[in-house]
């Protein structure tokens, strides 16, 4: 297996990881309640995606 032959420097490992950034999520309104729910994600707080019943909640009760 391949072994450095010298220690890399924090500032050259850190040039090298400045692209690593983290992203916030995209967040969209559902459609049925108007709750706040990340893009591809059944709504928490009334079970739909896409417009339809997805899965059944107590809030939807």
């Amino acid at each position: 297996m391949a072994h450095p032959k010298r220690k890399i420097s924090k500032q050259r490992r850190n040039k090298r990881r400045t692209h690593y950034k983290g992203t916030f999520k995209q967040l969209s309104v559902c459609s049925n309640c108007g709750a706040t729910v990340e893009y591809h994600r059944v709504c928490a707080e009334c079970g739909h995606y896409r417009g339809k019943q997805a899965v059944v909640t107590e809030h939807a009760l």
